[in-house]
Protein backbone atom coordinates (compact mmCIF):
# COMPACT_ATOMS: atom_id res chain seq x y z
CA UNK A 1 0.00 0.00 0.00
CA UNK A 2 1.09 3.51 -0.79
CA UNK A 3 2.28 5.79 2.05
CA UNK A 4 -0.46 8.42 2.36
CA UNK A 5 0.77 10.20 5.48
CA UNK A 6 -0.21 13.89 5.20
CA UNK A 7 2.30 16.69 5.48
CA UNK A 8 1.93 18.36 8.89
CA UNK A 9 2.01 21.76 7.20
CA UNK A 10 -1.29 20.90 5.48
CA UNK A 11 -3.15 20.30 8.75
CA UNK A 12 -5.43 22.78 10.48
CA UNK A 13 -3.40 24.34 13.33
CA UNK A 14 -5.94 23.13 15.93
CA UNK A 15 -5.27 19.50 14.92
CA UNK A 16 -1.79 19.69 16.43
CA UNK A 17 -2.44 22.30 19.13
CA UNK A 18 -1.61 21.65 22.79
CA UNK A 19 -4.26 20.17 25.06
CA UNK A 20 -4.42 23.44 26.98
CA UNK A 21 -5.17 25.32 23.74
CA UNK A 22 -7.84 22.81 22.75
CA UNK A 23 -9.54 22.85 26.15
CA UNK A 24 -9.49 26.65 26.35
CA UNK A 25 -11.26 26.83 22.99
CA UNK A 26 -13.72 24.13 24.08
CA UNK A 27 -14.67 26.04 27.23
CA UNK A 28 -15.35 29.26 25.32
CA UNK A 29 -17.40 27.48 22.69
CA UNK A 30 -19.23 25.32 25.24
CA UNK A 31 -20.34 28.39 27.17
CA UNK A 32 -21.69 29.86 23.93
CA UNK A 33 -23.48 26.63 22.95
CA UNK A 34 -25.23 26.23 26.31
CA UNK A 35 -26.42 29.84 26.20
CA UNK A 36 -27.53 29.48 22.55
CA UNK A 37 -29.58 26.38 23.38
CA UNK A 38 -31.05 27.85 26.57
CA UNK A 39 -32.07 31.16 25.00
CA UNK A 40 -33.53 29.75 21.78
CA UNK A 41 -34.95 26.24 22.43
CA UNK A 42 -37.85 25.91 24.87
CA UNK A 43 -37.05 22.27 25.68
CA UNK A 44 -33.50 23.10 26.78
CA UNK A 45 -34.64 26.06 28.90
CA UNK A 46 -37.31 23.96 30.61
CA UNK A 47 -34.95 21.05 31.18
CA UNK A 48 -32.08 23.21 32.50
CA UNK A 49 -34.49 25.03 34.83
CA UNK A 50 -35.93 21.75 36.10
CA UNK A 51 -32.41 20.49 36.83
CA UNK A 52 -31.53 23.74 38.63
CA UNK A 53 -28.70 24.67 36.27
CA UNK A 54 -28.03 27.71 34.11
CA UNK A 55 -25.48 28.30 31.31
CA UNK A 56 -23.64 30.71 33.62
CA UNK A 57 -22.93 27.76 35.95
CA UNK A 58 -20.38 26.35 33.49
CA UNK A 59 -17.04 27.59 34.81
CA UNK A 60 -14.97 24.57 33.72
CA UNK A 61 -15.36 21.66 31.33
CA UNK A 62 -16.15 19.33 34.23
CA UNK A 63 -19.20 21.46 35.07
CA UNK A 64 -20.92 20.07 31.98
CA UNK A 65 -21.78 16.95 34.03
CA UNK A 66 -24.33 19.07 35.96
CA UNK A 67 -26.47 19.53 32.83
CA UNK A 68 -29.20 17.10 31.72
CA UNK A 69 -28.92 14.64 28.84
CA UNK A 70 -30.66 14.85 25.48
CA UNK A 71 -32.14 11.71 23.89
CA UNK A 72 -33.22 10.61 20.41
CA UNK A 73 -36.82 10.55 21.67
CA UNK A 74 -36.53 14.29 22.35
CA UNK A 75 -36.17 14.88 18.60
CA UNK A 76 -39.23 12.75 17.90
CA UNK A 77 -41.23 14.50 20.63
CA UNK A 78 -40.38 17.89 19.09
CA UNK A 79 -41.01 16.79 15.49
CA UNK A 80 -40.46 18.41 13.09
CA UNK A 81 -38.74 21.70 13.93
CA UNK A 82 -39.21 22.14 17.69
CA UNK A 83 -35.50 21.90 18.56
CA UNK A 84 -34.29 24.38 15.97
CA UNK A 85 -32.47 27.28 17.64
CA UNK A 86 -32.94 29.67 14.71
CA UNK A 87 -35.95 30.60 12.61
CA UNK A 88 -36.99 28.12 9.95
CA UNK A 89 -36.06 30.73 7.32
CA UNK A 90 -32.44 30.59 8.52
CA UNK A 91 -32.25 26.82 7.97
CA UNK A 92 -30.38 26.11 4.74
CA UNK A 93 -30.82 22.33 4.69
CA UNK A 94 -32.89 19.63 6.40
CA UNK A 95 -31.99 15.97 6.81
CA UNK A 96 -34.04 13.27 8.52
CA UNK A 97 -33.96 9.63 9.52
CA UNK A 98 -36.14 7.07 7.75
CA UNK A 99 -38.70 7.03 10.56
CA UNK A 100 -39.14 3.26 10.30
CA UNK A 101 -39.56 2.95 14.08
CA UNK A 102 -41.86 5.97 14.47
CA UNK A 103 -41.61 9.63 13.59
CA UNK A 104 -38.33 10.51 11.87
CA UNK A 105 -35.70 12.55 13.63
CA UNK A 106 -35.25 15.86 11.82
CA UNK A 107 -32.03 17.90 11.80
CA UNK A 108 -31.49 21.37 10.39
CA UNK A 109 -28.39 23.30 9.30
CA UNK A 110 -27.72 26.99 8.84
CA UNK A 111 -25.41 28.13 6.05
CA UNK A 112 -22.59 28.30 8.59
CA UNK A 113 -23.38 24.77 9.82
CA UNK A 114 -23.18 23.40 6.28
CA UNK A 115 -19.86 25.18 5.74
CA UNK A 116 -18.46 23.82 9.02
CA UNK A 117 -19.61 20.34 8.04
CA UNK A 118 -17.84 20.62 4.69
CA UNK A 119 -14.65 21.78 6.47
CA UNK A 120 -14.72 18.83 8.88
CA UNK A 121 -15.43 16.32 6.14
CA UNK A 122 -12.49 17.76 4.19
CA UNK A 123 -10.35 17.39 7.33
CA UNK A 124 -11.53 13.78 7.68
CA UNK A 125 -10.73 13.00 4.05
CA UNK A 126 -7.26 14.50 4.42
CA UNK A 127 -6.68 12.46 7.59
CA UNK A 128 -7.69 9.36 5.60
CA UNK A 129 -5.02 10.01 2.99
CA UNK A 130 -7.05 11.81 0.31
CA UNK A 131 -5.36 14.79 -1.35
CA UNK A 132 -6.59 17.80 -3.38
CA UNK A 133 -7.05 16.76 -6.99
CA UNK A 134 -7.90 13.14 -6.15
CA UNK A 135 -10.95 11.47 -7.67
CA UNK A 136 -13.38 10.13 -5.03
CA UNK A 137 -16.09 7.55 -5.71
CA UNK A 138 -18.96 8.44 -3.32
CA UNK A 139 -21.21 5.40 -2.83
CA UNK A 140 -22.98 6.69 0.29
CA UNK A 141 -26.71 7.18 -0.18
CA UNK A 142 -27.93 10.62 -1.22
CA UNK A 143 -31.18 12.21 -0.03
CA UNK A 144 -32.44 12.72 3.51
CA UNK A 145 -29.67 10.41 4.80
CA UNK A 146 -26.68 12.59 5.76
CA UNK A 147 -24.00 10.30 4.30
CA UNK A 148 -24.06 11.11 0.60
CA UNK A 149 -24.34 14.91 0.69
CA UNK A 150 -22.11 15.17 3.76
CA UNK A 151 -19.33 13.32 1.96
CA UNK A 152 -20.03 15.17 -1.31
CA UNK A 153 -19.52 18.65 0.15
CA UNK A 154 -16.35 17.56 1.97
CA UNK A 155 -14.87 16.05 -1.18
CA UNK A 156 -15.43 19.29 -3.05
CA UNK A 157 -14.21 21.43 -0.14
CA UNK A 158 -10.90 19.57 -0.12
CA UNK A 159 -10.50 20.32 -3.83
CA UNK A 160 -11.19 16.82 -5.12
CA UNK A 161 -13.37 15.52 -7.94
CA UNK A 162 -16.50 13.67 -6.80
CA UNK A 163 -18.26 10.78 -8.53
CA UNK A 164 -21.76 11.00 -6.94
CA UNK A 165 -22.95 7.48 -7.72
CA UNK A 166 -24.78 6.85 -4.41
CA UNK A 167 -25.65 3.26 -3.37
CA UNK A 168 -26.82 0.24 -5.33
CA UNK A 169 -26.19 -0.89 -8.91
CA UNK A 170 -23.13 -2.83 -7.80
CA UNK A 171 -22.18 -4.00 -11.29
CA UNK A 172 -22.20 -0.39 -12.49
CA UNK A 173 -20.17 0.68 -9.46
CA UNK A 174 -17.41 -1.77 -10.38
CA UNK A 175 -17.51 -0.75 -14.03
CA UNK A 176 -17.07 2.91 -13.11
CA UNK A 177 -14.25 2.14 -10.69
CA UNK A 178 -12.44 0.41 -13.53
CA UNK A 179 -13.27 3.08 -16.11
CA UNK A 180 -12.86 6.29 -14.07
CA UNK A 181 -9.98 5.00 -11.88
CA UNK A 182 -10.83 6.84 -8.64
CA UNK A 183 -8.19 7.24 -5.92
CA UNK A 184 -10.63 6.74 -3.03
CA UNK A 185 -14.04 5.30 -2.25
CA UNK A 186 -16.51 6.30 0.46
CA UNK A 187 -19.07 3.59 1.30
CA UNK A 188 -20.51 1.48 4.12
CA UNK A 189 -18.16 -1.42 4.98
CA UNK A 190 -20.84 -4.06 4.40
CA UNK A 191 -21.53 -2.72 0.90
CA UNK A 192 -17.80 -2.71 0.15
CA UNK A 193 -17.95 -6.49 0.54
CA UNK A 194 -20.63 -6.51 -2.18
CA UNK A 195 -18.30 -4.48 -4.40
CA UNK A 196 -15.50 -6.96 -3.73
CA UNK A 197 -17.80 -9.84 -4.60
CA UNK A 198 -18.74 -8.15 -7.89
CA UNK A 199 -15.05 -7.75 -8.78
CA UNK A 200 -14.65 -11.51 -8.46
CA UNK A 201 -17.86 -12.22 -10.43
CA UNK A 202 -16.55 -10.02 -13.23
CA UNK A 203 -13.25 -11.90 -13.24
CA UNK A 204 -11.35 -8.78 -12.14
CA UNK A 205 -8.44 -8.62 -9.71
CA UNK A 206 -9.34 -5.91 -7.15
CA UNK A 207 -5.65 -5.48 -6.28
CA UNK A 208 -4.99 -4.03 -9.71
CA UNK A 209 -7.70 -1.35 -9.47
CA UNK A 210 -6.86 2.30 -8.82
CA UNK A 211 -8.25 2.59 -5.27
CA UNK A 212 -5.71 3.72 -2.68
CA UNK A 213 -8.01 4.29 0.27
CA UNK A 214 -11.52 3.34 1.39
CA UNK A 215 -13.33 5.49 3.97
CA UNK A 216 -15.93 3.32 5.69
CA UNK A 217 -18.64 4.40 8.11
CA UNK A 218 -22.37 4.42 9.02
CA UNK A 219 -22.17 1.05 10.80
CA UNK A 220 -19.80 -0.76 13.19
CA UNK A 221 -17.09 -2.86 11.57
CA UNK A 222 -14.14 -4.80 12.86
CA UNK A 223 -10.39 -4.82 12.34
CA UNK A 224 -10.87 -8.29 10.85
CA UNK A 225 -12.98 -6.74 8.09
CA UNK A 226 -10.32 -4.04 7.67
CA UNK A 227 -7.69 -6.71 7.10
CA UNK A 228 -9.95 -8.51 4.61
CA UNK A 229 -10.55 -5.38 2.52
CA UNK A 230 -6.97 -4.11 2.69
CA UNK A 231 -5.61 -7.46 1.56
CA UNK A 232 -8.20 -7.83 -1.19
CA UNK A 233 -7.69 -4.36 -2.70
CA UNK A 234 -4.12 -3.54 -1.58
CA UNK A 235 -5.47 -0.27 -0.19
CA UNK A 236 -5.92 1.50 3.13
CA UNK A 237 -9.25 1.02 4.94
CA UNK A 238 -10.02 3.92 7.31
CA UNK A 239 -12.90 4.41 9.74
CA UNK A 240 -15.11 7.53 9.78
CA UNK A 241 -17.76 8.26 12.43
CA UNK A 242 -20.72 10.55 12.69
CA UNK A 243 -24.40 10.75 13.44
CA UNK A 244 -27.09 13.02 12.05
CA UNK A 245 -28.14 14.49 15.37
CA UNK A 246 -24.63 15.84 15.96
CA UNK A 247 -23.74 16.73 12.36
CA UNK A 248 -23.52 13.69 10.08
CA UNK A 249 -20.34 11.90 8.98
CA UNK A 250 -17.10 13.63 9.92
CA UNK A 251 -17.47 13.95 13.71
CA UNK A 252 -14.39 11.73 14.09
CA UNK A 253 -11.98 9.97 11.74
CA UNK A 254 -8.99 7.66 11.79
CA UNK A 255 -5.62 8.91 10.59
CA UNK A 256 -4.26 6.76 7.79
CA UNK A 257 -0.74 6.79 9.21
CA UNK A 258 -1.75 5.15 12.51
CA UNK A 259 -5.28 3.60 12.21
CA UNK A 260 -5.35 3.43 15.98
CA UNK A 261 -8.78 4.86 16.75
CA UNK A 262 -10.81 7.79 15.51
CA UNK A 263 -9.67 11.31 16.36
CA UNK A 264 -12.67 13.34 17.50
CA UNK A 265 -12.70 16.85 16.07
CA UNK A 266 -12.82 18.32 19.54
CA UNK A 267 -12.86 21.93 18.39
CA UNK A 268 -16.50 21.36 17.35
CA UNK A 269 -17.71 18.43 19.48
CA UNK A 270 -17.15 17.81 23.19
CA UNK A 271 -17.13 14.08 24.05
CA UNK A 272 -17.92 12.34 27.32
CA UNK A 273 -18.08 8.67 28.26
CA UNK A 274 -20.79 7.73 30.75
CA UNK A 275 -22.00 4.64 32.53
CA UNK A 276 -25.05 3.63 30.44
CA UNK A 277 -27.00 2.69 33.56
CA UNK A 278 -26.19 5.44 36.07
CA UNK A 279 -25.26 8.25 33.68
CA UNK A 280 -22.11 8.97 35.70
CA UNK A 281 -19.17 10.40 33.74
CA UNK A 282 -16.30 7.91 33.42
CA UNK A 283 -12.59 8.61 33.18
CA UNK A 284 -10.77 8.45 29.84
CA UNK A 285 -9.87 4.85 29.09
CA UNK A 286 -13.03 3.37 30.60
CA UNK A 287 -15.59 1.68 28.38
CA UNK A 288 -19.05 3.25 28.30
CA UNK A 289 -21.62 5.16 26.27
CA UNK A 290 -20.47 8.04 24.10
CA UNK A 291 -22.12 11.42 24.74
CA UNK A 292 -21.62 14.53 22.58
CA UNK A 293 -22.24 18.23 23.06
CA UNK A 294 -21.99 20.41 19.95
CA UNK A 295 -19.78 23.48 20.33
CA UNK A 296 -20.56 25.48 17.18
CA UNK A 297 -23.90 24.21 15.80
CA UNK A 298 -26.36 27.06 15.16
CA UNK A 299 -29.41 25.32 13.69
CA UNK A 300 -29.69 22.33 16.01
CA UNK A 301 -27.47 22.53 19.09
CA UNK A 302 -27.24 19.27 21.02
CA UNK A 303 -26.41 19.26 24.73
CA UNK A 304 -25.09 16.00 26.18
CA UNK A 305 -26.68 13.88 23.47
CA UNK A 306 -26.63 10.17 24.32
CA UNK A 307 -25.48 8.36 21.18
CA UNK A 308 -25.94 4.82 22.60
CA UNK A 309 -22.62 3.93 20.95
CA UNK A 310 -20.18 2.07 23.19
CA UNK A 311 -16.50 3.01 23.14
CA UNK A 312 -13.76 4.60 25.26
CA UNK A 313 -11.68 7.78 24.98
CA UNK A 314 -7.92 7.64 24.53
CA UNK A 315 -5.16 10.27 24.28
CA UNK A 316 -4.28 11.76 20.91
CA UNK A 317 -1.59 10.16 18.77
CA UNK A 318 -1.30 11.37 15.15
CA UNK A 319 -3.32 14.44 16.23
CA UNK A 320 -3.58 16.22 19.58
CA UNK A 321 -7.32 15.61 19.81
CA UNK A 322 -8.49 12.60 21.76
CA UNK A 323 -9.32 9.35 20.03
CA UNK A 324 -12.31 7.10 20.42
CA UNK A 325 -11.93 3.37 20.01
CA UNK A 326 -13.78 1.70 17.15
CA UNK A 327 -17.43 1.30 18.12
CA UNK A 328 -17.98 -2.17 19.61
CA UNK A 329 -21.76 -1.96 19.60
CA UNK A 330 -24.65 0.05 20.93
CA UNK A 331 -26.21 0.04 24.34
CA UNK A 332 -29.60 -0.35 22.66
CA UNK A 333 -28.79 -3.04 20.05
CA UNK A 334 -26.99 -5.32 22.47
CA UNK A 335 -28.35 -8.85 22.38
CA UNK A 336 -28.86 -10.44 25.80
CA UNK A 337 -28.97 -14.17 25.19
CA UNK A 338 -29.46 -16.31 28.26
CA UNK A 339 -27.72 -13.73 30.39
CA UNK A 340 -24.79 -13.14 28.01
CA UNK A 341 -24.29 -9.76 26.33
CA UNK A 342 -23.63 -10.22 22.61
CA UNK A 343 -22.87 -7.62 19.95
CA UNK A 344 -23.08 -8.28 16.20
CA UNK A 345 -19.44 -7.19 15.84
CA UNK A 346 -18.39 -10.09 18.10
CA UNK A 347 -20.12 -12.53 15.77
CA UNK A 348 -18.57 -10.81 12.75
CA UNK A 349 -15.09 -11.30 14.18
CA UNK A 350 -15.64 -15.06 14.42
CA UNK A 351 -17.18 -15.27 10.94
CA UNK A 352 -14.16 -13.47 9.50
CA UNK A 353 -11.79 -15.81 11.35
CA UNK A 354 -13.42 -19.04 10.11
CA UNK A 355 -12.16 -20.58 6.89
CA UNK A 356 -14.57 -21.61 4.15
CA UNK A 357 -17.12 -18.92 5.05
CA UNK A 358 -17.69 -15.66 3.14
CA UNK A 359 -17.79 -12.36 5.11
CA UNK A 360 -21.60 -12.02 4.92
CA UNK A 361 -23.79 -12.93 7.88
CA UNK A 362 -27.10 -12.33 9.59
CA UNK A 363 -28.12 -13.13 13.15
CA UNK A 364 -31.60 -14.56 13.73
CA UNK A 365 -33.11 -14.53 17.22
CA UNK A 366 -35.94 -16.98 17.88
CA UNK A 367 -37.68 -18.93 20.64
CA UNK A 368 -36.72 -22.53 21.39
CA UNK A 369 -39.51 -23.48 23.77
CA UNK A 370 -39.43 -20.78 26.44
CA UNK A 371 -35.77 -19.96 25.85
CA UNK A 372 -34.24 -17.32 23.58
CA UNK A 373 -31.99 -18.86 20.95
CA UNK A 374 -29.78 -17.62 18.13
CA UNK A 375 -28.95 -18.76 14.62
CA UNK A 376 -26.14 -17.33 12.54
CA UNK A 377 -26.80 -17.41 8.81
CA UNK A 378 -23.63 -17.42 6.71
CA UNK A 379 -22.65 -18.65 3.27
CA UNK A 380 -19.96 -20.93 1.96
CA UNK A 381 -17.16 -19.66 -0.22
CA UNK A 382 -17.20 -21.16 -3.76
CA UNK A 383 -14.19 -23.38 -3.08
CA UNK A 384 -15.73 -24.77 0.14
CA UNK A 385 -19.34 -25.34 -0.93
CA UNK A 386 -19.35 -29.15 -0.67
CA UNK A 387 -21.17 -30.78 2.23
CA UNK A 388 -18.05 -31.92 4.09
CA UNK A 389 -16.47 -28.44 3.99
CA UNK A 390 -19.73 -26.82 5.13
CA UNK A 391 -20.09 -29.20 8.05
CA UNK A 392 -16.52 -28.55 9.15
CA UNK A 393 -16.92 -24.77 8.86
CA UNK A 394 -20.21 -24.86 10.79
CA UNK A 395 -18.62 -26.84 13.62
CA UNK A 396 -15.64 -24.50 13.75
CA UNK A 397 -17.74 -21.31 13.75
CA UNK A 398 -20.09 -22.68 16.40
CA UNK A 399 -17.10 -23.60 18.58
CA UNK A 400 -15.45 -20.21 18.12
CA UNK A 401 -18.63 -18.36 19.09
CA UNK A 402 -19.11 -20.60 22.13
CA UNK A 403 -15.49 -20.34 23.27
CA UNK A 404 -14.96 -16.62 22.65
CA UNK A 405 -18.41 -15.00 22.83
CA UNK A 406 -19.87 -17.43 25.34
CA UNK A 407 -23.15 -18.48 23.70
CA UNK A 408 -24.34 -21.58 21.88
CA UNK A 409 -25.58 -20.97 18.34
CA UNK A 410 -27.00 -22.87 15.42
CA UNK A 411 -25.03 -22.24 12.23
CA UNK A 412 -26.85 -22.22 8.91
CA UNK A 413 -24.49 -22.25 5.91
CA UNK A 414 -26.12 -21.27 2.62
CA UNK A 415 -24.80 -21.59 -0.92
CA UNK A 416 -22.45 -18.83 -2.13
CA UNK A 417 -24.54 -15.66 -2.46
CA UNK A 418 -27.26 -17.06 -0.19
CA UNK A 419 -27.15 -14.41 2.55
CA UNK A 420 -29.22 -11.28 1.87
CA UNK A 421 -27.10 -8.36 0.63
CA UNK A 422 -27.43 -4.74 1.66
CA UNK A 423 -27.11 -1.61 -0.49
CA UNK A 424 -26.66 0.57 2.58
CA UNK A 425 -26.45 -0.27 6.25
CA UNK A 426 -26.45 -4.02 6.78
CA UNK A 427 -29.41 -5.50 8.68
CA UNK A 428 -27.36 -7.69 10.98
CA UNK A 429 -30.07 -8.85 13.41
CA UNK A 430 -33.52 -10.27 12.65
CA UNK A 431 -35.59 -10.72 15.81
CA UNK A 432 -38.26 -13.39 15.33
CA UNK A 433 -38.81 -14.08 19.03
CA UNK A 434 -42.21 -12.35 19.08
CA UNK A 435 -43.40 -14.53 16.17
CA UNK A 436 -42.95 -17.77 18.04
Amino acid sequence: MKDLTPDKSDLDPIEIATRDEIESLQLTRLQWSLRHAYDNVAMFKDRFDAAGVHPDDLKSLKDLAKFPFTYKDDLRANYPFGLFAVSRQQIMRIHASSGTTGKPTVVGYTARDVSTWADLMARSLRASGVRPGDLVHNAYGYGLFTGGLGAHYGIERLGCTVIPISGGQTERQVNLINDFRPDAIMVTPSYMLNVLEQFHKAGLDPRTCSLQVGIFGAEPWTNAMRAEVEEAFDMHAVDIYGLSEIMGPGVANECVETKDGLHIWEDHFYPEIIDPESGAVLEDGEMGELVFTTLTKEGLPMIRYRTRDLTRLMPGSARSMRRMEKITGRSDDMIILRGVNVFPTQIEEQVMATGGIAPHFQIELYKAGRMDAMRVHVEATPEAADDASRDAAARMLSKRIKDIVGVSTEIMIADPGGVARSEGKAKRVVDNRSKA
